[in-house]
């Protein structure tokens, strides 16, 4: 029997399977094609979440706490004051990324196994039009009726090769692997974001005023580009443009957070 939980899930499972699928679907569509694909293709870092939380943190730490401590500093504020900004920027900004992709991991990761679980229920329940469901999966995908049909009973011969089967299939999930770490997303994104914060503090840890802004600039525009062209080893994007977009979004965040910490104090102090 199911719980009254489960049948609630299980009368929204279409919805929410359609809503996994629409996720997971590329932005592009894609057609084989010729071209050098450079060895065999992989996941890079893994189904975990754990490289989009890096890639998030240590740009959104980066770019956060740059425009606080331009905004600050843009204030005519003492050297004291901004570094003390920046520590507190570095601290709640890691805490709250890592909070934020642990919760929002773990309950994707419970929606996922809640639709899994319900799959799973199905095919012990009813094995038959389960299998049938699979062979006309298959028939949309244009596969012979009678192929699709043998196809799907081999598969279904195996309960985990069936369970996996249909989770892939019907739910685009991959319940072995691709339903996501909290914990490895959180752990990365704290780490990284507290990375990316520090970056733009450093100079004014060792020297102040004008001096310590330009520093924190030319260290963080470094430090943009850089993030961003390593980028390019997973996205295959030219390195020089990967680099100069993320460049282009932190610098531009810095500079209006200057200028109105700028005008904020010119207008207290008039």
């Amino acid at each position: 029997m199911l719980s009254p939980q489960d049948e609630r899930t299980k009368e929204q499972r279409f919805q929410l399977a359609s809503i996994v699928q629409r996720m997971r679907r590329p932005s592009a569509q894609m057609l084989p094609h010729v071209g050098d694909i450079g060895g065999e293709q992989r996941v890079a870092g893994g189904r975990s979440g754990a490289l989009r939380a890096a890639i998030f943190g240590v740009n959104d730490g980066l770019v956060s706490n740059l425009s606080l401590i331009f905004g600050v500093a843009g204030a005519g504020v003492s050297n004291r004051v901004i570094v003390l900004a920046g520590i507190a920027g570095l601290l709640a900004g890691a805490f709250s990324m890592a909070g934020g992709e642990y919760i929002s991991m773990r309950v994707q990761r419970e929606v996922f196994e809640r639709l899994i679980h319900l799959e799973a229920h199905e095919l012990g329940s009813m094995p038959d039009e389960e299998r049938r469901e699979l062979a006309e999966l298959y028939e949309r995908k244009g596969i012979p009726a009678g192929l699709a049909m043998q196809l799907a009973e081999a598969l279904m011969a195996d309960p985990k090769t069936a369970l996996n089967t249909h989770a892939r299939e019907e739910l685009g999930l991959d319940p072995e692997g691709g339903l996501g770490s909290p914990w490895a997303a959180a752990g990365s994104s704290f780490v990284m974001f507290g990375f990316g914060a520090i970056v733009p503090l450093i100079p004014f840890f060792v020297t102040s005023a004008n001096r310590a802004v330009v520093a924190s600039g030319v260290l963080s525009a470094v430090t943009l580009f850089g993030v961003g062209a390593a980028m390019s080893y997973f996205t295959g994007k030219r390195f020089y443009v990967s680099g100069a977009r993320m460049l282009v979004v932190g610098a531009a965040a810095a500079a209006v957070t200057f200028w109105v910490g700028r005008l904020l104090d010119v207008a207290v102090s008039g």
